[in-house]
């Protein structure tokens, strides 16, 4: 920072250094140079501006959340909408607070379209429920009820979370998951015809409720036992009220039907149900399918150019997350949940064949030494499972089984989480320069993504390896997430929108966390507004909860 002269209100005014690495990203984005070397322009003396405003940002590099490059503009905000965006707003708005983003980017506020944050949004402190990780991203929006996991009682929920209170927006899926399990339990079976009129009531009335659209974990048990054919049932409630359908794909390697068989499924439920599909964290998972990014982009193009709504959404880092018994059990193993596959243990015979399969998905993630178990205070924390293994003197198969008994549920944050490094840069990379991959965190505790996915793919694969260029980062991170999602009046910096507004230091944004601390803080966002809220101000949290429950609005006619 240094001192120099504003225009308007003479000298002294502290004015933040233009970057050098700010002016190189600028002209690579396709924004002439010179801009950022343009002195400031106030208005002259005698003209007084002619409208309130609450905050004035200006002199920023901005970017609206479209495909376009940056320019230099302003924005203007009063309580919770922008009112103007563009050059020289300072001699049209006298602002209570005005802030100077000279050398900075100024974007809407990320919006992460596949979250778990549950650590943070249930807890009882209303500090965590902040989601600082997620802020400091420069985060304004998360979804939840991801892989197939939202509540079908979506109006309570939504109660429940505008009682309590948030730091940022929040949208919601309604899960298969939960779904099938009111109506089947855990059992490996398709539903009679009263069930499934029942389950598809389930998903109706969540849409009516506000979901967004239908989220399945088609990897998951007991979600994987939910046919082709059921899942277009479910889907087309959605479709009907206007949703998307959202996936974790039944087989993301070669664990069943296999990633390019899955890829397929993926598409014919968005054809057969009539309604746009998104793939969540799209991967080639496993040397079994390394190098296999071309051809499902391929895929993906050909259904584009036969008509077909599809996208997807990424992390940029080369280790997954899940439970061990998610990853390694056969799903056949675990037909009627934890009781069940304890059962079948017992049986020598049965568990002969458990440890089998348990031996081939370690083969597919790459083997012992690349799993890292992620939770904490247990034995096995912060180990690979074969260190683990070696320590206890077991085979790597005995000891997942021995974290699989112990670890419970392996819900997110429980002893079963793990860091999976499974995936290729080379296929990251291919993924990640397609116009239709948006950005996500797959955020839950233990790795570093959850704290660190925004800044982490900003400062490696856009500032360091120019995999792609500012302006696709933050239209992908931004309006592309909200036209996707059909998120009314947020993505983009015009008037009339929500005033939820990033600020961030060019030269200082960037991840913290890493596998081995995977909670530290990122840094670089300088301001951030929420609903017009500052809940950062120079770098500092505000005590404040301005967060909203978003609602999906379902075309006229299609609900009670």
């Amino acid at each position: 920072m240094r001192a120099g002269r504003d225009c308007r209100t003479g000298p002294r005014v502290r004015e933040r250094r233009r970057p050098l690495r700010m002016l190189a990203v600028a002209m690579a984005g396709g924004l002439p140079g010179l801009l950022l070397l343009a002195g400031c322009a106030g208005p002259p003396r005698d003209q007084a501006p002619a409208a309130e405003a609450d905050t004035l940002i200006h002199g920023g590099l901005l970017f609206d959340g479209g495909h376009g490059a940056g320019r230099i503009a302003d924005v203007a905000i009063r309580g919770d909408r922008v009112l103007e965006v563009g050059p020289g707003l300072r001699q049209r708005y006298r602002a209570a607070r005005e802030i100077d983003a000279t050398g900075q980017v100024v974007s809407p506020g990320f919006i992460d379209p596949h979250t778990h944050p549950d650590t943070y949004l249930r807890s009882q402190d209303p500090a965590a429920r902040r989601l600082l990780p997620w802020l400091h991203q420069g985060v304004t929006t998360i979804f939840i009820g991801i892989d197939g996991g939202g509540t079908p009682d979506v109006a309570a929920e939504r109660t429940t979370l505008e009682s309590a209170g948030t730091g940022t927006n929040v949208a919601a899926y309604v899960g298969l998951g939960p779904v099938r399990r009111r109506v089947l339990g855990h059992d490996a079976r398709a539903p009679e015809a009263a069930e499934l009129a029942r389950m598809r009531g389930l998903v109706a009335d969540a849409m009516c409720e506000g979901a967004f659209g239908l989220s399945a974990g088609l990897f998951y048990a007991p979600q994987s036992f939910a046919s082709t054919d059921e899942v277009v049932a479910l889907a087309r409630e959605a479709a009907l009220r206007g949703g998307v359908y959202d996936t974790h794909q039944r087989d993301e390697s070669s664990y069943s039907l296999g990633l390019m068989g899955s890829i397929e499924e993926v598409l014919e439920i968005g054809r057969r149900a009539g309604l746009p599909v998104h793939i969540a964290h799209i991967k080639a998972l496993g040397a079994d399918v390394h190098g296999s990014a071309g051809e499902v982009v391929a895929r993906i193009e050909r259904a584009h150019a036969e008509g077909q709504r599809v996208t997807a959404d990424q992390y940029p880092w080369l280790a997954s997350s899940t439970s061990l018994g998610a990853a390694l059990l056969p799903r056949w193993a675990v037909d009627g949940g934890r009781p069940a596959l304890f059962e079948r243990l017992d049986d020598p015979a049965t568990a002969a064949r458990i440890r089998d399969g348990i031996r081939d998905n370690l083969q597919r993630r790459g083997g012992a030494d690349a799993i890292l178990m992620t939770g904490t205070g247990w034995p096995w924390s912060a180990r690979t499972l074969q260190r683990f293994a070696d320590e206890a003197g077991i085979d790597p198969v005995e000891a997942a089984l021995r974290i699989i008994r112990e670890g419970g549920t392996g819900r997110t944050g429980s002893a079963q989480r793990i860091a999976s490094f499974n995936m290729h840069p080379d296929d990251v990379r291919l993924f990640m320069r397609q116009p239709w991959v948006l950005t996500a965190s797959d955020g839950g505790d233990g790795h570093p993504r959850q704290h660190a996915t925004f800044p982490e793919k900003y400062a490696r694969f856009v500032a360091g390896e120019g995999v792609i260029d500012l302006a696709a980062f933050i239209h992908r991170s931004t309006g592309l997430t909200a036209t996707t999602f059909g998120i009314e009046d947020r993505g983009f910096l015009r008037a009339g929108q929500f005033a939820d507004v990033l600020v961030f230091d060019p030269e200082a944004y960037a991840p913290k966390a890493d596998y081995v601390r995977p909670a530290v803080l990122s840094e670089g966002v300088v301001h951030l507004f929420v609903n017009g809220v500052a809940m950062i101000d120079e770098g500092r949290v505000a005590h404040a909860l301005p967060g909203r429950v978003l609602q999906h609005r379902p075309p006229p006619g299609t609900c009670p």
